[in-house]
């Protein structure tokens, strides 16, 4: 009897870990940016979680930056990336259900929203 308790709480256990692990916003994230001039910018995020803080990179076509300031309160995050000296805040949602993220920047005062989709691999 103990035997089969501790079996299938271990179990239970790791499948809990697994959902957890494949539902978090470590991963690659793609989309586009579209500014109010009708351009389109690809970014793409490579995002990594650890105790509370988002870390990673922001890839454009300018080329690739650190996240800085980066923290996760449940799914909601924020963080910074600084391109040719300038200040860009991102918030965002993560949106497990639908693997995906909604994200607003702040660029110079006009708030951008995007949509990015996890990268499969």
């Amino acid at each position: 009897m103990k035997k089969t308790f501790f079996t299938t709480t271990a179990i239970v256990c790791c499948f809990i870990v697994i959902i957890v692990v494949i539902n978090s916003l470590d991963g690659k994230w793609t989309g586009t940016l579209k500014t109010p001039d009708g351009n389109e910018i690809p970014l793409t995020y490579n995002l990594k979680v650890d105790s509370g803080k988002v870390k990673g990179t922001a890839e454009s076509p300018q080329g690739t930056v650190p996240i800085d300031n980066g923290k996760i309160t449940g799914n909601d995050f924020s963080f910074k990336v600084t391109v040719d000296g300038n200040d860009y805040q991102h918030t965002g949602k993560f949106y497990d259900a639908a693997d995906s993220v909604g994200m607003d920047i702040d660029f110079n005062g006009m708030k951008l929203h995007t949509t990015l989709k996890r990268v499969v691999k």
